[in-house]
């Protein structure tokens, strides 16, 4: 991504609809459908950025490490959330032994690789037998915008696509599901008609709203939580899902 971006987040992912809403379905998801992470399980976040997940993953109790390749991004990340953040890349530079995690956490990173199924085995093999990976993706290429441009996207997802990636390189799907759901008409209609009129904004899409919006918009995005936990959606902006090591 830009280096700008990494700043922006710094500054906005505590409290921007996006990131809080995401934290939480995240959250709930673990909670709801890992019941082996435990107190000993140790956890990886792959792509950390500036860290803006790792004080929620250390809620589960766990050990959580940060993996990230920019390196302002990772002293960002260690100086806010006080966690080991080791520099690295993927797929090819994992500065971490075979079978070292219960768990990895792969979250709006793989769009960025060129290489995305050898970036999917190489964490796989950091998992412990019975690990799991939780990834999420952006969705559906005709969503396909600035933002994508500028945080410089490869590629966006349809979900069966995305789980037959999984499967390819030995992770059996235990959960998977579009959400961004309740949002979803509104950014599709604006993008859509952006392209109809033959322009895209020139915003990378992180701006931080007026405190009302960004409440309401943190509860509806936020609510889908209480479906994800233990069902499915059926179309949104984003993608997640969780796949166990055979």
């Amino acid at each position: 991504m830009e280096q700008t971006i990494y700043w922006k987040m710094d500054r906005m992912e505590q409290e921007h609809w996006w990131f809080v809403s995401r934290r939480s379905i995240i959250e709930t998801i673990l909670q709801s459908q890992l019941h082996t992470i435990g107190p000993h399980s140790k956890i990886l976040d792959a792509g950390c950025g500036t860290g803006g997940n790792l004080d929620m993953l250390s809620q589960l109790g766990c050990e959580v490490i940060g993996l990230e390749m920019e390196q302002d991004a990772a002293e960002i990340a260690r100086s806010k959330s006080g966690k080991s953040v080791y520099m690295g890349s993927l797929p090819d530079q994992v500065p971490f032994s075979d079978e070292s995690f219960d768990l990895i956490v792969l979250l709006d990173v793989l769009e960025h690789i060129e290489d995305d199924l050898g970036t999917l085995a190489s964490l796989t093999s950091k998992l412990k037998p019975g690990g799991s990976l939780l990834i999420t993706v952006p969705a559906f290429s005709f969503l396909w915008s600035n933002h994508d441009e500028s945080h410089h996207h490869k590629r966006r997802y349809r979900l069966h696509e995305l789980v037959g990636k999984m499967q390819h390189c030995n992770l059996q799907p235990k959960h998977a599901s579009y959400f961004n759901t309740w949002l979803f008409p509104v950014i599709a209609f604006v993008r859509i008609l952006q392209k109809k009129l033959g322009f895209m904004r020139k915003s990378d899409d992180l701006s931080m709203p007026s405190p009302f919006i960004n409440k309401l918009l943190t509860g509806v995005m936020s609510s889908e939580r209480h479906i994800l936990k233990h069902s499915k959606l059926p179309f949104g902006v984003s993608i997640m899902a969780i796949g166990q090591k055979l």
